[in-house]
């Protein structure tokens, strides 16, 4: 039977959260071992856009965001917009996927169902236990750094949230599995994105001291207005580095609960027999900030690392020949599209731009890419997602937490439109508006100093705009693999009715209905009735 695709998908997190590619503090035990052993970990994987939608969108086509408009997060996929979960049901998967949905346009009647066998709704456990000190009041430091904090426990010593209760369900899927199918879940996790809150034990597992250091909005220079303009909102100067190493351990807390997560799935497909017959996907929709350049959460339309590198591990069958360990090669979330659909012998029904990890599975010293992209932000006078209303956010107030997100947003210079082209020594973000920036990440891996208007980089610059130029225009569209007719029957009809003597008119007429070529049917009938209707 072809292999189980099972694809575990954390939501919001940065690939410097796993022990393995390089945190001291960072406990992922399994992941680990896991790379160590069995899977291949992509050390350089890069997102497609740093907010959930749009990457959920190119990574499960294949397409980048621009290419069909998916670059906001109210522009989901719609009808006629297949995916490779409606392409492996379709060749005979049975797709299961918790409701976690960022991805199908929900107003659709049937959309999620045709991307699915079964659907995951939940709501059916009690409600979790909430920060042991209490929701951060509006307007507080923590509130705007969506800190949460020490989570309580129930009468059973556990903290039974939402994704807890997804994975249950993806386990009895598992259990349960169809005998004559093989399966395709997707199990998309809220974890580790913010509020950063997280119980025992896993609050108090991270050794603050071992935490890297933060990179400092005081140490940089040249970034993008977009940083500034949350930072502004967000008011979180005073925030002291005591109080973001909470934050950022908590972060690495929730990253460990996470991984004790994808154990229990991976048990259970040991438990029921289909390990050995699973290509496992581990990887996330984009980063967090998590207090690098003195912010909370993410933004739209910057490309930092620790927003656009994500974990990427992939565990495939047995017998695939694969070579365990860390892959240094740049790849990118869409690579993912192409190497699921090829591990299970199904071929795309659409043009996409995934490169099949193969080789680099089976020799990591493999080169996948030249270089990555990713993209976001909106063009001045572009109304961006549903966030713009009467002057101020729509849907939020300056009692949510992401009001100064969106308000940053509203500012058409701030929020430019702008993509991002890295290889594996520089990166170039070019913008319609505002300021560009190009960064050596060999001497700057923290992007603190923008260098666009070095001119001993000015070759550099150009040969990486000349890249994407040319890369936007290879990627700008696709053309579907349907053909359309130009003619109508009508058309035909009147094209070739003078060549047909009545008592033949009814058998081309059936010809037309067929979809017969429009000026093959004139051929065929100028040979066969010439003579007669002369």
């Amino acid at each position: 039977m072809r292999p189980n695709i099972i694809i575990f998908n954390p939501d919001e997190m940065r690939s410097d959260a796993l022990g393995h590619l390089g945190n001291p503090a960072a406990h992922t035990p399994f992941l680990d071992q896991l790379a160590a052993a069995e899977a291949v970990s992509f050390r350089n994987a890069f997102c497609q856009n740093p907010v959930c939608v749009p990457s959920r969108c190119s990574f499960t086509t294949g397409l980048y965001p621009h290419v069909n408009g998916h670059r906001t997060m109210a522009h989901l996929l719609h009808e006629g917009e297949e995916t490779i979960f409606s392409e492996l049901k379709e060749n005979g998967y049975y797709v299961w996927m918790n409701a976690r949905n960022d991805l199908i346009a929900a107003q659709e009647k049937g959309a999620l169902e045709h991307h699915a066998s079964e659907i995951w709704y939940g709501g059916e456990a009690p409600k979790a236990e909430g920060p042991v000190n209490g929701n951060a009041a509006p307007g507080s430091p923590d509130f705007h750094a969506m800190y949460g904090g020490k989570l309580g426990l129930d009468e059973q010593g556990k903290n039974h949230s939402g994704d807890d209760e997804d994975l249950d369900a993806a386990i009895d899927m598992i259990r349960r599995k169809p005998k004559d199918q093989p399966l395709c879940l997707f199990l998309g996790l809220c974890w580790p994105h913010p509020p950063y809150q997280a119980e025992e034990p896993y609050f108090s597992m991270i050794d603050r001291a071992k935490l890297p250091e933060r990179i400092r909005p005081d140490e940089c220079d040249g970034k993008a207005d977009i940083l500034e303009a949350i930072r502004t909102n967000q008011q979180l100067e005073g925030y002291s580095e005591a109080q973001w190493s909470e934050l950022r351990a908590v972060y690495l807390g929730m990253t460990a609960k996470v991984d004790d997560q994808f154990r229990r799935l991976c048990d259970a497909l040991k438990e029921a027999g289909e390990y050995d017959n699973s290509a496992i996907f581990f990887f996330s929709d984009h980063g967090d900030f998590a207090g690098d350049y003195g912010l909370a959460e993410k933004a739209q339309n910057t490309f930092e690392d620790c927003l656009t590198k994500v974990p990427f591990l992939i565990k495939p069958p047995k017998g695939y020949g694969t070579d365990p360990g860390v892959c240094d090669s740049l790849t990118e979330l869409v690579d993912f599209y192409a190497t699921a659909m090829e591990m299970a012998e199904v071929t795309p029904c659409h043009t996409h731009y995934g490169i099949s990890l193969r080789d680099a599975l089976r020799d990591r010293n493999t080169k996948v890419r030249e270089f990555v992209t990713c993209q976001g932000g909106r063009n001045p006078d572009e109304i961006h997602c549903d966030e713009f209303h009467a002057g101020g956010p729509k849907g939020t107030n300056p009692a949510s937490p992401y009001y100064p997100r969106h308000l940053a947003q509203m500012d058409a210079d701030a929020h430019a439109k702008g993509f991002m082209i890295r290889t594996d020594r520089y990166k170039l973000v070019s913008r319609i508006n505002g300021r560009d920036e190009f960064y050596n990440l060999k001497t700057d891996p923290a992007e603190t100093r923008n260098v666009i208007d070095d001119p001993d980089y000015l070759p550099l610059i150009r040969e990486l705009e000349q890249k994407l130029r040319l890369w936007l225009m290879r990627t700008a569209d696709i053309v579907p693999f349907s053909y359309d007719r130009r003619f109508s029957e009508e058309m035909i009809w009147a094209k070739v009715k003078r060549l047909v003597p009545a008592e033949y008119e009814e058998e081309i007429r059936e010809k037309i209905r067929s979809g017969a070529n429009m000026f093959l049917l004139i051929n065929e009938c100028q040979q066969r009735f010439g003579d007669i209707k002369n």
